[in-house]
């Protein structure tokens, strides 16, 4: 493991000043939140800020055609594939300072302090922030990574549309990161990603680094219910065909599904349900709602999603409403590679930290990068319940710290590692 340790005062305060682009203070509770939607105003500030750092940093800039960014460190053998490191910065509406900007900072933290003690490594180091990986705006998750690992192909992301009408390509132009790079990255030699936990488990447990396994499954469906609009006072309950029902019997059909104990560890979401006209003495001629599915289990995921699907047509039926869907995501379970893991665990052991293996219940770039490459990811706890997508959100200097510590110790073990791509293998 190495000697070394990041500078974790200039961490978090990369952090803070990141978070102070497109913050917002919430009426409710007067905290701070951050609004970065994917290629909008607030997420091309944020990126020209990363950007500069990274070249304040020595880092070689590169921009793909899908606005990935990724800043390359040279190692003294630049042919050999490099170790990248990674996440995004986009972010919910409604957003706290670290969801994915730690795996960014901390990327760049690992660089700044390779630099500052004169370290070269065998392999290149790239600091990579994918474009629109939370999919609140274009409704895609892990956007840029999906189409960078060509799971997505890029004229198919260029095509997705936000609820105005603006497409990915042009907002991409707008703002100044249509790049002219190839979208499909090389595989790298390892990908790894440190991030906040965005969940209880950890700070529960009371432990310093979240050995992360896998992700679990995820599904989305954009669901638009169509029925017939009337007057709230004048129409017989029977004589209607309300879409605001149907789309709340889906709700509950989803709670009755988790309670019925067939699914597994699954989990379930209506975040979205939207009527139009949306008056409040008139009965909907439309709901627009989405379906979020998670599941750590492949089969269970599978058998939720097959029968949900069932129950849309079946209360369609039953409401006299027409209901259309379509699926914005799907992902199977995603193991993380053991060589990860395994490091993860020595580099945490060797600096004296607790930790515990603990399965994604978000998804995330890492997951993509997978289908390419050797990956995984560090967790980090976060106090208030791990509460995220949330101005409260919140891991201390040192709980960041911390996991920056452990992703440099392993980034470092893959940067200084031979390979079957260097000449004479290991």
């Amino acid at each position: 493991m190495s000697p070394l340790s990041v500078n974790r005062d200039r961490l978090f305060a990369s952090l803070e000043a990141l978070g102070a682009i497109g913050a917002y203070v919430d009426d409710r509770t007067g905290l701070r939140g951050v609004n970065r939607l994917a290629l909008g105003a607030g997420d091309a500030a944020g990126r020209r800020h990363v950007v500069e750092q990274m070249r304040a940093a020595g880092l070689t800039i590169t921009v793909d055609r899908i606005g990935n960014v990724y800043g390359r460190r040279e190692g003294t053998r630049p042919e050999l594939a490099p170790v990248m490191l990674g996440s995004h910065i986009d972010s919910v509406e409604t957003a706290g300072r670290f969801d994915g900007c730690l795996g960014v900072m901390g990327g760049l933290e690992v660089v700044r302090t390779l630099n500052d003690h004169g370290v070269r490594t065998l392999r290149p180091v790239v600091v990579a922030f994918f474009t629109d990986e939370e999919g609140s705006r274009f409704g895609t998750d892990m956007l840029g990574s999906a189409v960078a690992t060509g799971r997505i192909p890029l004229e198919a992301a260029y095509a997705l549309r936000d609820r105005e009408g603006r497409a990915v390509r042009d907002e991409l132009r707008a703002i100044g990161f249509l790049g002219e790079a190839d979208e499909r990255v090389a595989p790298p030699h390892a990908y790894l990603e440190c991030h906040i936990e965005q969940g209880p488990v950890l700070r529960a447990a009371g432990v310093r680094v979240g050995v992360v396994e896998g992700v679990q499954a995820i599904g989305w469906h954009a669901l638009t219910i169509v029925g017939k609009s009337a007057h709230a006072g004048t129409t017989p309950m029977g004589l209607r065909a309300d879409p605001g029902v149907a789309a709340a019997r889906i709700n509950l059909r989803l709670r009755e599904m988790l309670a019925s104990g067939r699914y597994g560890d699954m989990r379930a979401t209506m975040g979205v349900i939207s009527a139009r006209p949306g008056l409040v003495n008139v009965v909907p001629n439309e709901v627009r709602c989405t379906v979020d599915l998670r599941n750590p289990d492949d089969d269970a995921m599978r058998r939720a999603e097959a029968d949900a699907i069932a129950f849309y047509a079946a209360v369609a039926a039953e409401e006299r409403v027409q209901i259309s869907w379509e699926r914005t995501a799907r992902t199977d379970t995603v193991p993380f590679a053991p060589a990860v893991r395994e490091r993860v665990v020595a580099a945490a052991r060797a600096r004296g930290m607790s930790w515990q293996a603990i399965v994604s219940g978000a998804g995330h770039d890492a997951q993509e990068m997978a289908r390419i490459t050797t990956a995984g990811m560090i967790f980090v706890p976060g106090e208030h319940d791990g509460i995220s997508h949330n101005p409260r959100e919140l891991s201390t200097r040192d709980q960041c710290g911390d996991g920056v510590d452990v992703l440099l110790d392993v980034a470092l073990s893959f940067a200084d590692e031979r390979g079957a791509d260097e000449e004479g293998g290991r």
